[in-house]
């Protein structure tokens, strides 16, 4: 639970990087002109109906002049509004062209996958050795702008993470670009934006903003292969995981175990969470999902596992190990 009470307001209106803190500003613009407009409308009522009340009192049925005003007021409101609307066009505009163009200076490249309900991320490198693949957690450097190439391997899904930026669709067989900073180390939760399935709403992911420093050690630890069991228990779960159902879906570097129909698991414990932000990442809640991930996340594609308890201890010291 310390990673849920660690992660930042998930709000459009906390911004923490130049792309949400325009939409924001933008926001709190038309707010404010909602505002001022809503205050207007409301004392020309009350001046009317005051002044009606008045005429009334003074027994006159009739208004002199009452047409021209009339005509005169429907020709000031079409006016002012028109000129709102003008000015809420420049201003968006304004807003839209400092969230188009992608900065030239974009050291790191991210390709994210969505899948029915997990996030696939592949961190590009012009060196294919140094690619590696991991699932829903994404960290970043502070201060450094990221290009993400979006595309989804089953159905349309929407990258959300309104802290750092609006939201971006992912659509099958094609490749969309996207950017943004964190300006803040932080945790930032994400959450797919298109309705995508059964589990949607259980579809999330996290955003890790550090200092470069931390950044590059975290990058380091995730391009190495999978530490080799050093005790007879993990051992015992390595081989559980090499000839059950584990590997058939599951790729884990420096091993046999090399599919991709499930997130990557090569560092799977150094991860704050499990199945997409549904649960921390705790042994307890990983033998359950392990178990039964139909009772945890109905509909999504693991199936149960039915295990020894011997063997599903072993399993979850082994997974336990990847760090």
């Amino acid at each position: 639970m310390m990673l849920l009470q660690a992660v930042q307001t998930q709000s459009s209106l906390d911004p923490v990087g130049p792309l949400a803190a325009n939409t924001a500003r933008l926001w709190w613009f038309a707010l404010a002109v909602a505002t001022v407009v809503y205050l207007l409308v409301i004392a020309t009522a009350c001046w009317a109906l005051a002044r009606a009340r008045r005429r009334e009192r003074r027994g006159e049925l009739l208004d002199p002049g009452g047409e021209g005003r009339m005509t005169t007021g429907v020709t000031w409101s079409i006016a002012a509004t028109v000129v709102i609307l003008l000015v809420f066009l420049g201003y968006d505009l304004s807003v839209g062209r400092t969230l188009s163009p992608i900065p030239k200076a974009h050291p790191l490249t991210i390709e994210v996958t969505g899948h029915q309900w997990w996030w696939e991320v592949q961190y590009a490198d012009s060196a294919v050795h140094d690619r590696f693949t991991t699932a829903n957690e994404i960290h970043v450097p502070v201060g450094q702008p990221v290009l993400f190439l979006l595309t989804a391997a089953d159905v349309i899904h929407s990258m959300w993470v309104p802290n750092l930026a609006g939201k971006k669709d992912l659509v099958p067989g094609y490749t969309q670009s996207f950017w943004f900073k964190a300006d803040t180390a932080g945790t930032y939760r994400g959450q797919c934006a298109e309705f995508c399935g059964h589990q949607h709403a259980k579809m999330a992911m996290f955003i890790i903003a550090e200092p470069l420093q931390q950044y590059q050690t975290w990058v380091a630890g995730q391009r190495d292969t999978a530490s080799t069991p050093t005790d007879s228990v993990a051992a015992r779960g390595h081989t559980v995981f090499m000839t059950g159902t584990c590997a058939m879906c599951h790729n884990i570097e420096g091993t046999t175990a090399g599919s991709h129909a499930g997130p990557d698991l090569t560092h799977l414990a150094s991860r704050r969470t499990i199945a997409a932000g549904t649960l921390p990442n705790t042994r307890g809640n990983l033998a359950g999902w392990i178990v039964d991930p139909q009772r945890i996340k109905p509909g999504a594609k693991m199936p149960p596992n039915q295990l020894r308890p011997s063997d599903l201890d072993a399993l979850l010291t082994y997974l336990q190990s990847l760090k």
